[in-house]
């Protein structure tokens, strides 16, 4: 669930009420490829429960998402082909926000589109520090403890996007 936090932690509370009202709660099954390599990706997603893999080309797993994470974010800013999969590996449930509207919201709501791409750049940028380290970049200076230490602007918020994301799961659930 730590990744939502980023999310979560710049949003507020009317952000996240607009998210949930204006995305819809989907069911996908296991097997089931939500993002074909190579596709257009029309939505944006919140995984509320399940599991994801993240597959390369050759189909090897790259990652696993789960409560929480998002997908379709790198394609709201840049809508190239992707360059990986997703798969529903274990049953999932989403809040699925169409790209079309969340643009629509964006681009007349200035306010709410600086906390949102705020937002996406500290969720990112966590994504990217990961994914470095990962393929070995700089593990000569990585600070084994520091592994899933928040930062300190995430942390003076992360009670409040905890609580955020639980409100979003129980409207969703109601």
């Amino acid at each position: 669930m730590r990744k939502v936090l980023f999310i979560f932690s710049v949003l507020g509370d009317g952000d996240v009420e607009w998210l949930a009202g204006a995305g819809e709660r989907v069911h996908v099954d296991p097997g089931t490829v939500l993002v074909p390599l190579g596709s257009h990706v029309d939505y944006v997603y919140f995984v509320l429960e399940g599991r994801l893999s993240i597959k390369t080309r050759a189909g090897d797993v790259i990652a696993y998402l789960e409560s929480g994470e998002i997908i379709g974010e790198m394609s709201l800013v840049d809508p190239a082909p992707t360059a990986v999969s997703v798969e529903v590996i274990a049953d999932a449930t989403l809040l699925r926000i169409s790209d079309t509207v969340l643009r629509e919201k964006l681009s007349s709501d200035s306010a709410f589109a600086a906390r949102f791409y705020r937002a996406l750049c500290v969720f990112m940028a966590d994504r990217l520090r990961q994914t470095t380290t990962r393929m070995g970049y700089g593990a000569a200076t990585e600070d084994k403890h520091a592994k899933d230490e928040l930062n300190e602007d995430l942390l003076d918020n992360v009670h409040l996007a905890g609580a955020r994301f639980d409100r979003m799961l129980k409207r969703l659930a109601g």
